[in-house]
């Protein structure tokens, strides 16, 4: 029987199907699911269920909606999906949904992300320790069924996910520009589904990688954050002479850029246009003290911009659970994490990667208008102000110990801030830093520098790592 324990995380479900996800599981997590959400004021009368492209989706979304049904409640089966559009899907029917996905992972495995009514997140701490304990009694001495179970019904949601993302961006600008040409790697994953509607009828002619549904992922991963996975859309950008590249994992939930010299996008970068952009528009419809939202290990560069158009910078955690619960806290308009998830106030607070990249389409189709032969490098340049290490992974015996040795060394030098929000972060006199975090799941030390330059970076990365890596 599947250890229940090790395939619920802090904010997902996931694990290797057969060997920890199987049928059965899925079958009791859907009837956990439903008596969970049973319970909410108000009862919900259905759950939502959406699936990725991975070859076990079908038969474990099948299970899933089978445990949902027999305890009463109905499912809206919307097939094919990528995570924001099952996030569409649950804020607009207003009903919990239940995503079958194991985004950037490898193809053994699969997961579910679940969220109430309106998109909002179900984490260990609001419903899926409960999840995971019912589900193992299910497991343990059956599943019981009320009198009259509920029903299945099939809704396609991808038209109107399409039309509800491009009425949050102005789009006007593409018409007043020439055609861009854009690369999209798709990674084999949900975006080679979604992208398609989305970007119909958009003044873009798209040039498709890896468009094909295989969640055997035969070309490479479907994890951009990885720059091995990049490599073929940089290449590409450069042989076509694309203006852009954009990159989606398997979910599609996240979305990463490359430039017209085929250079990667810091998603820093995007998260200070994107606020740019959604101040802006909150600033025209006369909102004030608008907060946007930023975890810590995203470049200074993103407080920086938001305080220069008006907003307010508020800090968080690393992970999607504090981002949405600052952003729910404050009111904020928007909200992005240096791993490329981006987090929008209109879309019920959830990441839609899809929703960053239009913003980025419509930000170069004004920069296209204003200044003839205008790039990505040439816009993204006043956003993209220092340089970064990038995530650097060490294994240890002892993460607290080694993250004191950090703190003996630099904390009593002359003008170092330290700081404990996640980790430690590491503030120098000359404006570089650092974050080292411990991972909750392995006995690794993560590592973020930024400095003024890549040769400060390196500087501090051995320095640190000398310590780290003793």
């Amino acid at each position: 029987m599947p250890d229940l324990s090790a395939i619920v995380k802090a904010y997902d479900i996931r694990g290797v199907v057969g060997d920890q996800l199987d049928e059965p599981t899925a079958r009791a997590l859907g009837a956990a699911t439903a008596r969970l959400v049973a319970g909410d004021d108000p009862a919900p009368s259905a759950v939502v269920v959406g699936r990725d492209m991975r070859d076990s989706s079908p038969a474990l979304a099948a299970a899933f909606a089978d445990g949902v049904t027999g305890q009463g409640l109905d499912v809206v089966d919307i097939g094919l999906a990528s995570t924001d559009m099952l996030y569409y899907a649950s804020g607009t029917l207003d009903l919990p949904g239940a995503m079958f996905t194991a985004s950037h992972n490898p193809a053994a495995y699969n997961g579910i992300k679940l969220c109430r009514a309106g998109a909002v997140p179900v984490g260990q701490d609001s419903g899926l320790a409960t999840i995971r304990d019912e589900a193992g009694r299910f497991l343990d001495s059956g599943v019981p069924e009320v009198p009259s179970p509920g029903a299945v019904r099939t809704e396609d949601m991808l038209t109107g996910y399409a039309r509800y993302l491009r009425g949050l961006v102005d789009l006007t600008s593409l018409d007043a520009s020439p055609e861009l040409t854009v690369v999209v790697d798709a990674g084999n994953g949900m975006g080679g589904h979604t992208v398609p509607t989305v970007f119909d009828g958009l003044n873009v002619r798209v040039v498709p990688l890896y468009f094909e549904l295989d969640g055997n992922f035969p070309n490479h991963e479907a994890n951009p954050l990885d720059p091995a996975n990049l490599v073929d859309l940089q290449k590409r950008v450069v042989a076509e002479g694309a203006d852009l590249g954009l990159a989606f994992d398997g979910d599609a939930d996240r979305c990463f850029a490359v430039d017209e010299r085929g250079e990667a996008v810091s998603p820093s970068a995007i998260t200070g246009l994107v606020a740019a952009r959604e101040l802006a528009r909150a600033h025209a419809a006369g909102e004030s003290d608008v907060a946007v939202i930023h975890n810590l290990i995203t470049s200074r560069a993103v407080p920086e911009l938001v305080a220069e158009h008006g907003g307010r910078a508020v800090r968080t955690r690393v992970g999607h659970s504090f981002i949405k619960q600052t952003m729910a806290e404050t009111g904020a308009v928007f909200g992005g994490e240096h791993s490329a998830h981006y987090y929008f106030r209109d879309f019920w607070k959830a990441d839609s990667g899809m929703l960053a990249a239009l913003h980025l389409l419509a930000a170069l189709g004004e920069h296209r208008a204003a200044a003839a032969g205008a790039t990505v490098s040439g816009l993204m340049a006043g956003y993209d102000r220092y340089a970064a290490s990038g995530e650097i992974n060490s294994t240890v015996d002892d993460q607290a110990a080694r993250v004191a040795e950090i703190e003996g060394v630099f904390g009593p030098r002359d003008g170092v801030e330290l700081d404990r929000l996640d980790g430690l972060t590491v503030s120098l006199p000359d404006g570089s830093w650092f974050n080292l975090r411990a991972s909750n799941t392995e006995p690794l030390l993560r590592l973020n520098v930024e400095a003024a330059d890549d040769a400060a970076v390196r500087a501090l990365v051995d320095e640190v790592l000398a310590v780290v890596r003793a």
